[in-house]
C-alpha cells in the first residue's frame, strides 16, 4: 500500500515533537471525569428496556435504518419522536440528524447564503466553523461572550444584508454562558437571526434540562441545535425551528439528504431518554454536585486556576501540552479518568485539565480529587 506523503508525514512528525499528537484511548473502570454523560442516561436501566418495548410494540425488528431518510430510511419512530421533542422543547418542528456535527454542517450552509453575513463567537465549537466554512457566506467572529464586541461589529454591518449570529449557550471547552437576554435583544434590533447550539446545556438547565432557551423566549430563536450524545447518553441531534425551516432544511440540507437515517433502536433510545428527562431526579443531583466542585475550589485555594463555571464542564488552566499530559497520567494512576486538553485544540498556553461533573460523583470522590490536584500543583 502506498505512504502518506511528505507533508503529511511532516504534519503527524510535528504533532509528536509538540506532544500533541492524538491516539485512541480504551475504555476504564476509573472513576468518571471525563465523559459526556452528565445525568448517567448511558447507563439507565429504564431506557434500555422501555427502548427494547417500544421496538417491540411498533414491530420494528431489524438493525438499520436501510437508507437515508428520503429514501427508505424514515421509519415510524421518527415522527413519534421528532413530535415529543417540538412539544418538549416548545417549538414548531423538530428534525433529527445522525450527530450534532452532521446538525451543524447540514444546516449552516444550507441557510447561509452568497453575501449573507455570519458573526460567531471566537470559540465556537469545530462543527459550526466547518458549517461556515462550507457556506457562501460573508464570516466575521467577535470576541468570546462579548455582545459589546458584537454590537460594535452588528452597528457597522449593511443593514440590507441577511444577518446570522451563531454562538453556544454553553461552551464545551470553558463551560461558561454568553447573556442570552442581550443576544436575542441585539438580534431584534439588527433585524438578525440567531442560532444557538444547546449541546452543552440541554439536559442540564432550564425545566426538565430543556436548555437554556425555554417557553418564554424561544420564539426568539431562528434555530436550535440539540444533541443527544451529551446528557441524553445516546447519539444524534436535532436542529428546533419553524416548520418553513424544517421544510427548507429536508430540502437543501446535505448531511441529512445524503446520509444513512439513525437505527429505529437510536431513536426508539432517543424517544424514550426524552420520556426519562420528565420524570428523572438525576438533574437535581448534578447540580449539587457543581456547587459542591465550586465549593471545594474555594476550600482548596484553587479557584484562580479554574475558569469560572456554572456548568457541568470545569477546567483548570495547566500550560504547556506536556506538563498537562503528565498532570492527567498522574490523576488516572490514581484511579480518576480526567483527560488533558492539549493545543491547537485549545489556544497555546491554555492547555487545561478539563472535568466533567455527572450525577452519580459523590461528595467523596470529588474532595480526593481536589486533594491530588492540589499535591500536582
Amino acid at each position: 500500500m502506498k505512504h502518506l506523503d511528505k507533508k503529511s508525514l511532516e504534519k503527524l512528525n510535528q504533532r509528536i515533537s509538540d506532544h500533541s499528537l492524538r491516539c485512541l484511548g480504551q475504555t476504564s473502570n476509573l472513576i468518571d471525569f471525563s465523559s459526556n454523560d452528565y445525568i448517567g442516561f448511558s447507563k439507565n436501566k429504564r431506557i434500555y428496556t422501555n427502548t427494547l418495548n417500544l421496538l417491540e410494540k411498533n414491530n420494528l425488528k431489524i438493525n438499520g435504518a436501510t437508507g437515508s431518510r428520503l429514501i427508505t430510511g424514515n421509519h415510524s419512530l421518527y415522527a413519534l419522536t421528532e413530535d415529543y421533542i417540538a412539544k418538549f422543547h416548545s417549538v414548531e418542528k423538530a428534525l433529527i440528524y445522525t450527530s450534532g456535527y452532521n446538525a451543524n454542517i447540514g444546516l449552516i450552509p444550507a441557510i447561509c447564503q452568497r453575501n449573507d453575513i455570519i458573526f460567531f463567537d471566537e470559540f465556537c465549537h469545530a462543527s459550526i466553523r466547518e458549517g461556515i466554512l462550507l457556506s457562501n457566506a460573508k464570516s466575521f467572529k467577535f470576541k468570546h461572550n462579548s455582545t459589546k464586541d458584537l454590537k460594535e461589529k452588528l452597528s457597522k454591518t449593511d443593514k440590507n444584508a441577511t444577518i446570522y449570529i451563531v454562538t453556544e449557550t454553553v461552551f464545551s471547552m470553558d463551560g461558561d454562558s454568553p447573556n442570552i437576554e442581550t443576544l436575542i435583544t441585539l438580534s431584534k434590533a439588527y433585524n438578525a437571526r440567531l442560532i444557538l447550539d444547546e449541546a452543552h446545556a440541554f439536559g442540564i438547565f432550564g425545566e426538565k434540562g430543556c436548555g437554556l432557551i425555554n417557553s418564554s423566549n424561544s420564539e426568539a430563536i431562528f434555530a436550535r441545535i440539540i444533541t443527544f450524545g451529551k446528557a441524553l447518553g445516546c447519539h444524534g441531534a436535532a436542529i428546533l425551528g419553524s416548520k418553513d425551516l424544517i421544510n427548507y432544511l429536508v430540502n437543501f440540507s446535505k448531511s441529512l439528504i445524503y446520509t444513512t437515517a439513525l437505527s429505529p433502536h437510536s431513536v426508539a433510545t432517543i424517544y424514550e431518554a426524552y420520556r426519562e428527562l420528565e420524570l428523572t431526579a438525576a438533574i437535581n443531583q448534578l447540580k449539587k454536585n457543581i456547587v459542591f466542585f465550586n465549593s471545594e475550589k474555594e476550600r482548596f485555594q484553587l479557584q484562580n486556576q479554574f475558569i469560572e463555571s456554572q456548568s457541568a464542564i470545569q477546567c483548570i488552566i495547566i500550560k504547556g501540552n506536556k506538563k498537562v499530559k503528565k498532570a492527567a497520567l498522574k490523576l488516572q494512576e490514581n484511579g480518576f479518568n480526567v483527560k488533558a486538553i492539549l493545543s491547537p485544540t485549545v489556544p497555546k498556553n491554555e492547555e487545561r485539565l478539563r472535568f466533567c461533573l455527572h450525577n452519580y460523583n459523590t461528595n467523596k470522590e470529588i474532595s480526593l480529587l481536589f486533594l491530588l490536584l492540589k499535591k500536582l500543583l
